[in-house]
């Protein structure tokens, strides 16, 4: 899976995309740049995409239909493909940095050497996109037929039932599936490759500043991989990321306007495609940068004092290009008023999204040497980031010099109105679309940069004229490529096992819901999508189980539903874990993993008249039982042991003083050894249960022998702690000695990733709850041992 996923997937897309691109060069009647191909032909598969899952019924038609499309493109432009392949082979060098450019983007996945994707703990938006792009290539854009009961029909009618930007998302579902590959591990290889793809379009910009060679593959794989904009990428911020190649091609299209403005009418067809792509994945708001673009055109053709005869070619043009822009988005323009009703919700919203504080104007910058976007580097770093800015600001001042000195006025006008876009947008927008225009621009502002790395190359001086370029490039290629580094550093990286597990209960349960998932994970709403999920903490949960978490990501406790609200799901998935009591008696368990169990309901069992959740010892249980049988009589009572537990207590553990807190647990933000002593009551088999967000590998001994290495367990959620699958353990009754180690820096990704320990406890290894029932007339009988709940059955109801 994981070289199909990050090796022949992304030369799927490559295909599929250059196939469509040679069509519409075709249909557009001129030989394009073959760095444009890439780009543009996304956006012709977007609007493939759109239009067939608009027409729902042929919305699983959509892979073949892009495939089709694709091969219609290489057999009609046979003799161009045979050109392009000659000169890819002639100049591999282009292909190779944009390749490195795909690798940059991936590295965290790449490196880990497992199928994964990077947003993980940061934003659930991710799980949003994949849910809706398998949802769009199997039923299309027709949402009559969606429970919305639970949180998995909620959550695609609140977003894609109300003209939410799809494109990318269609694109990267019709894509993927095409391979059959599972959405969530092809999920980050879309982002860096559509990364990637603006890769070619900064090439071309860079040659019109002024740089040739090896010095504009450089300049190209630093405008397309800024510190921000390699941020959403591992943010998997797919929206942002489609929109952003399909800007830098509408820039190449606005310079180069003389091969194509006022000309034939079909010439203007790949401005159109590029401009109705971006209006399909970002939505309306990708007007303002559709605006830019036509503005510095509509200024060109005012300058040049066209003929009658060129002003009638113009109109036509225009006249297509609308046509085709109208058709391409047709799914945004026949929904508008929700389209420009979410564009503006985005724009006026107050909540910040991830976002602590709004960013930085000077993020833009490209150079950002902390591991986060969202906190501000300290000490030294800061120092650093604060000199590379200045220099990338200095050679910007020069590069905007350069560019009016060559006398390049459309891409002069191009820059300055983009920067002017960003200045509006931001003033006028909430912090999260202002964050979001912040990314689009950094681009132009690194390209800016790279103008003054050219204006140095054409001194006089020969020699100081290269000194003074290669110190200017190095500082800004050099500031990038550290602020990656710091990121991919960090990186919490998905817990690949986990996912695959709950992938097979999907496929084990399928069509047996609705099942009603208890822990707070939103991903679950694509691996379990054919078990109808209801999450009581997911941002849409089932209204009868709201009640049970108190809130968005709380823990959600079973105890708080009442009985006859659980009777519409007869499934249930807990994940393991040893302080959780088990489901009501209506329900027994099915399947156990590593991570997760499944509770089905008894065929036919109504389920308890009363559920009562129970605490403190045994003697202070059994007067509450006794209020629960004295409720009515002839029925039975049943109640579920509570497990035996040995807890370490962390506060009284030695570990390095300077060791954070986070809630309750430790923050183990530097190598370092926890040590604590417990004492194991009886000798026998024990499982070892850690809690946490463990992303960097940490070492368990007992005794000083070494159990494991945990590294990559995350569960997504700070507010509940991850349990971690357990380990198995024999112990004597007595005194022993627990460490947790976390180890020396390394360069693996995420090394300086999430590193909370939030609990360690010790369970006999066969201490599963247990059922004990009586008639209600015995309760007295239940007296003695300690329970998680207690529950009141009707007469009826038999003992199980």
């Amino acid at each position: 899976m994981f070289l199909a996923t990050t090796l022949l997937y992304p030369c799927v897309l490559a295909a599929l995309c250059t196939g469509s691109g040679l069509l519409l060069e075709r249909a557009g009647g001129a030989r394009l740049s073959n760095a444009l191909l890439i780009p543009l032909g996304a956006g012709g598969l977007i609007a493939v995409s759109q239009l067939s899952t608009l027409a729902y019924p042929l919305a699983p038609a959509t892979p073949y239909l892009m495939s089709l499309v694709a091969l219609a493109g290489v057999w009609l432009g046979r003799a161009r493909a045979f050109a392009l392949v000659r000169a890819v082979l002639r100049r591999p060098g282009l292909l190779a940095l944009s390749v490195l450019a795909y690798a940059l983007a991936l590295a965290p996945v790449l490196l880990a050497g497992r199928p994964s994707f990077s947003s993980y703990m940061a934003l659930a938006d991710s799980a949003v996109h994949l849910v809706g792009a398998e949802f769009l290539i199997s039923h299309g854009q027709h949402f009559t037929h969606l429970d919305l009961h639970n949180s998995y029909g909620q959550f695609i009618d609140a977003y894609y039932n109300t003209s939410y930007p799809s494109g990318a998302d269609t694109l990267f579902g019709g894509s993927a599936t095409l391979l059959g590959l599972p959405l969530i591990w092809a999920f980050q290889p879309f982002n860096a490759f559509l990364l990637a793809a603006g890769f070619g379009p900064a090439w071309l910009l860079a040659q019109r500043i002024g740089l040739r060679g090896a010095w504009a593959g450089f300049a190209a794989l630093s405008t397309v991989l800024p510190a921000l904009v390699y941020a959403y990428e591992l943010l998997g911020s797919i929206k942002e990321v489609t929109a952003l190649a399909l800007i830098l091609a509408l820039g190449v299209l606005v310079v180069d306007h003389e091969s194509w403005l006022g000309r034939a009418p079909r010439r203007a067809v790949p401005f159109a495609v590029l401009v109705a792509g971006g209006v399909s994945a970002l939505g309306i708001a990708f007007g303002a940068w559709a605006l830019v673009a036509s503005l510095v055109l509509g200024a060109t053709i005012v300058a040049r004092h066209l003929g009658a005869g060129r002003r009638l070619g113009t109109l036509r043009q225009l006249m297509l290009a609308a046509a085709t822009v109208s058709l391409a988005a047709l799914p945004t323009w026949i929904r508008l008023p929700q389209a420009v009703q979410v564009a503006h919700g985005i724009a006026v919203t107050s909540n910040p999204g991830n976002l602590r504080s709004p960013l930085r104007a000077s993020q833009a910058l490209g150079v950002w040497l902390g591991g986060s976007y969202k906190l501000v580097p300290h000490g030294l770093a800061l120092s650093l980031t604060h000199a590379l800015m200045l220099v990338v600001l200095g050679g910007a001042l020069v590069g905007a010099l350069e560019i009016l000195r060559r006398r390049a006025f459309a891409l002069a006008g191009w820059i300055a109105l983009m920067m002017l876009a960003w200045l509006v947008i931001t003033q006028s927008a909430s912090t999260w679309a202002a964050a979001k225009t912040l990314m689009l621009s950094s681009p132009i502002v690194l390209l800016l940069a790279w103008g003054g790395v050219a204006a140095l190359r054409s001194l006089p001086v020969p020699a100081l004229s290269w000194v003074l370029a290669a110190a200017l490039g190095l500082c800004i290629g050099g500031g990038v490529i550290v602020s990656d580094a710091l990121q991919y550093h960090v990186a919490n990286l998905a817990p690949t096992a986990r996912y695959e597990e709950m992938a097979s209960l999907d496929a084990r349960f399928a069509g047996r819901g609705p099942t009603l998932f208890t822990d707070f994970d939103e991903y679950s709403l694509y691996e379990l999508r054919d078990l109808d999920v209801g999450g009581p903490d997911f941002v849409f949960p089932p209204g009868a189980l709201a009640a049970s978490a108190g809130g968005y990501g709380l823990p959600v406790r079973l105890d708080r539903i009442a009985p006859g609200a659980l009777r519409s799901y007869p499934l249930i998935l807990t994940r393991r874990d040893p302080t959780a009591p088990r489901p009501p008696a209506a329900y027994r368990l099915q399947w156990q993993g590593d991570y997760y169990e499944v509770w089905s309901r008894r065929p036919g069992d109504p389920g308890a008249k009363v559920h009562l959740a129970l605490t403190g010892p045994p003697a202070a249980q059994c007067p509450q039982i006794g209020r629960l049988a004295a409720q009515g009589a002839g029925g039975r009572l049943v109640a579920a042991t509570a497990p035996l537990q040995v807890t370490l207590r962390l506060r009284r553990a030695s570990h390095p003083r300077d060791w954070g807190h986070e809630r309750r647990g430790l923050v183990m933000n530097h190598p370092g050894t926890l040590r604590a002593v417990l004492h194991i009551p009886f000798a026998g088999r024990w499982q070892l249960w850690l809690r946490g967000q463990l992303m960097p590998a940490v070492t368990i001994s007992l005794d000083g022998r070494a159990l494991a290495s945990v590294a990559g367990q995350l569960s997504g959620n700070s507010l509940v702690p991850n349990v971690v699958p357990p380990i198995a353990v024999e112990l004597s009754a007595g005194r022993h000695l627990v460490a947790v180690r976390r180890g020396g820096v390394t360069l693996a990704p995420g090394d300086g990733g999430a590193a909370v320990l939030d609990g360690i406890s010790f369970t006999p290894a066969s201490a599963a709850p247990r059922l004990y029932t009586r008639a209600q007339r015995e309760w007295r009988e239940l007296c003695g041992r300690r329970y998680a709940w207690v529950e009141l059955l009707g007469a009826a109801q038999l003992a199980r």
